[in-house]
C-alpha cells in the first residue's frame, strides 16, 4: 500500500508538473476576475500573460523548440474553432477587448495550445511509449475527420457517435506505456482519452465559472457546463493526441517512441 501511494504522488507530480502552463492561464482567468487592470481589458491582459508565459516556459528550458512549433499548430487550429462556433452562437465572449478578431479574443487559441502542452510535457515526463500503434493511413483520415465534424455538423448530420466507435475499432489493441519512479505501467489507449477528456471538461466549469468565454445558457448566471460536452472534448483530445503521436512518429523523437507491437 505504502509502494502504491509513493508511485501515485510521483505520478501525480509528473502530472502537476505537465499542466504548468493551463495551471497559469486558470490562474490568470481568476485573478484578472477579481483585481482590477488598468490600461488595457482583460481579454489583452490575458493575452500578455500567455505570451509572457510561452517564453518563459521556451527560456527556462521547460518546453523545446519541437514543442513550441506543435503547440503553435494546436493555436492556430484552436483559433480556426474558435472563430467559426463563435460566428455559429456555440459561445461567446462578452467583453471588450483590443486584441479580438471577429468576437473572438486572440488568447483563447492559447487554450487549445495548454491541452497540446500537457500532452508534450507528459509525454516526455512519462517517456510515454505507445504500443500496437495503428497504421498512419487510418489516424490521420480519423484525426481529420473528428476535427472537420466540429464544423460539418452545423449544416450537415452530427457523426461524432460514429467517429467514436471508429476509435474504439481503431485503437481496440492499442496501449499507453508510461514510467512512473523507474516503474513502468501501462493502460488502454481509450481509456487515456476518456480520462482527459473528462479532467477538460473539469477545467471548461472553472474556465466558464471565471468567465473565459460563456455558452448561452450562461449569459444570464454561470451554470454546469452540459455534462454531454465531455464528448466533444473527449474528440477534441483524441484529435490533439493523434497529432502529437503522428508528429512524434515523423520526427523519430527517441523521447515518445511510437512501436507497433506488444512490450
Amino acid at each position: 500500500m505504502s509502494r502504491a501511494i509513493v508511485q501515485l504522488f510521483h505520478f501525480g507530480w509528473q502530472q502537476a508538473l505537465s499542466c504548468l502552463f493551463p495551471v497559469v492561464i486558470f490562474a490568470s482567468l481568476a485573478l484578472t476576475q477579481v483585481i482590477p487592470l488598468p490600461f488595457l481589458p482583460r481579454y489583452d491582459w490575458l493575452l500578455l500573460i500567455c505570451l509572457l508565459m510561452q517564453w518563459l516556459m521556451l527560456r527556462s528550458g521547460l518546453e523545446t523548440k519541437d514543442e513550441l512549433k506543435v503547440i503553435t499548430l494546436f493555436h492556430i487550429i484552436g483559433l480556426a474553432l474558435e472563430l467559426f462556433k463563435v460566428h455559429m452562437g456555440s459561445w461567446s465572449y462578452p467583453e471588450e477587448g483590443y486584441s479580438k478578431v471577429f468576437g473572438v479574443p486572440l488568447y483563447s487559441g492559447f487554450m487549445y495550445a495548454s491541452v497540446a502542452s500537457y500532452l508534450c510535457q507528459a509525454w516526455r515526463r512519462l517517456e510515454v511509449e505507445l504500443i500496437k500503434w495503428p497504421s498512419l493511413w487510418a489516424v490521420v483520415p480519423l484525426a481529420a475527420a473528428i476535427y472537420l465534424n466540429f464544423f460539418t455538423h452545423h449544416f450537415w448530420i452530427d457523426v461524432r457517435w460514429w467517429l467514436s466507435g471508429l476509435v474504439i475499432l481503431v485503437f481496440w489493441q492499442s496501449w499507453v506505456s508510461y514510467e512512473v519512479n523507474g516503474s513502468r505501467y501501462r493502460m488502454p489507449l481509450a481509456l487515456s482519452f476518456v480520462l482527459i477528456g473528462f479532467f477538460i471538461w473539469i477545467a471548461e466549469n472553472i474556465a466558464t465559472y471565471f468567465g473565459a468565454w460563456k455558452y448561452p445558457n450562461q449569459t444570464e448566471a454561470w451554470s454546469l457546463v452540459h455534462l454531454g460536452k465531455v464528448s466533444s472534448w473527449l474528440l477534441l483530445v483524441i484529435v490533439s493526441f493523434l497529432i502529437v503521436a503522428v508528429l512524434k512518429q515523423i520526427k523519430g523523437d527517441s523521447s515518445g517512441k511510437v512501436k507497433s507491437h506488444a512490450s
